[in-house]
């Protein structure tokens, strides 16, 4: 269809930024901007052929300047939790910002979602694209080497809009990138999330303390809230008084992926009341799956939407949480002048 490209606002550094709109012949449009190479909106039909935008975020690039719960954000160096804000590579003891109690958040205050990137416009055979890149020298947020990162979006006839994240690093570096979306399916100021339906394909997942620091233990979902192998209703059980539910505050963890480095259909959510339905696809082995908790209805978005507590859901691709500190989980490292290659895929459909 072609890309446009308008004005998004301009930093308080001075930095003109760009919001680019990919639209394909079904009329599903993507816009994404360089400055954090966020998602600022994705808007997709209901089954009525009405057009709305489903994810949560602000108006113009000031309200991404801030952006506390990282609306649409590319997370990095490394995304979620790592414990004690430190870890040891190489020997090498490297100390992060404590920007969440002790422990280190999302690549801290200065995450790459709040940094400009430079972007290109692409030719793709599978529709329209957009690339970021972004420099990250050694020693940024506290990780070691020399890092160049490009993010990927490709808009596609089928419906779906591809997440290509490709990285190379001149030392041994731990990365862990994901995207922060916050999905509403009945449109992004629509109010809750909790009649709308997930399922997630995982047997497990990964157990974690009051502070959602991993313990190291791999837990079954059978027979706990965590069940999500058949769809249900997102507010089923999030008020439970299961232990993983109460320090939560609902739903905020990582479930174990089956993946195995391929690309799988990991999770869909559906909201039966518009019809529309979403699919995840990803090669990664974990997924956190939250469900805004801790959206408190301060946060005013697109359209002066008010956005209080469970008004989205995030799927976020990832290695699991403080993997650097566990031998039996995937390992985050990224060794010297090797490429991280991996691919996320949302998948937009009409429930049948």
């Amino acid at each position: 269809m072609g890309i446009r490209k308008e004005d998004f606002g301009i930093t308080k550094q001075g930095f003109q930024a760009s919001l680019y709109i990919l639209e394909n012949q079904n009329g599903v449009k993507v816009k994404v901007s360089d400055f954090g190479a966020v998602i600022v909106a994705i808007e997709t039909k209901d089954k009525l052929g009405v057009a709305s935008d489903i994810v949560l975020g602000y108006p113009n690039v000031a309200g991404y300047e801030k952006n506390i719960p990282n609306f649409g954000a590319c997370i990095g160096r490394h995304a979620n939790r790592i414990g004690n804000a430190e870890f040891t590579l190489n020997g090498i003891i490297y100390q992060l910002e404590k920007n969440d109690g002790k422990n280190h958040l999302h690549g801290g205050t200065n995450g790459y979602h709040r940094r400009p990137w430079a972007a290109e416009e692409m030719d793709s055979p599978l529709g329209d694209a957009v690339s970021f890149s972004l420099y990250s020298p050694d020693g940024d947020q506290g990780y070691p080497g020399n890092l160049d990162i490009t993010v990927t979006y490709t808009l596609t006839e089928d419906n779906s809009l591809i997440l290509s994240y490709r990285a190379v690093c001149d030392k041994d570096t731990i990365l862990n990138i994901t995207n922060h979306s916050y999905f509403n399916l009945s449109g992004h100021g629509s109010g809750d999330i909790l009649k709308q339906k997930v399922w997630i394909d995982a047997d497990y997942y990964t157990d974690a303390d009051k502070d959602s620091i991993p313990t190291g233990e791999i837990l079954p979902v059978e027979g706990t809230p965590m069940d999500f192998r058949q769809r249900k209703p997102i507010g089923q059980d999030i008020d439970s008084t299961y232990q993983a539910i109460v320090y939560g505050q609902g739903y905020d963890h990582n479930w174990v992926l089956k993946t195995q480095g391929e690309s799988k259909l990991v999770a869909c959510m559906e909201d039966v009341d518009s019809g529309r339905g979403l699919e995840v696809y990803t090669d990664l082995p974990g997924l956190q799956f939250y469900t805004s908790n801790f959206l408190d209805g301060t946060e005013v978005g697109k359209e002066g939407a008010i956005y209080g507590r469970r008004s989205g859901a995030c799927f976020e691709s990832q290695y699991f949480p403080d993997s650097i500190h566990y031998k039996n989980f995937p390992s985050p490292i990224l060794k010297a002048g090797e490429e991280f290659d991996s691919q996320t895929v949302f998948h937009f459909y009409i429930v049948e």
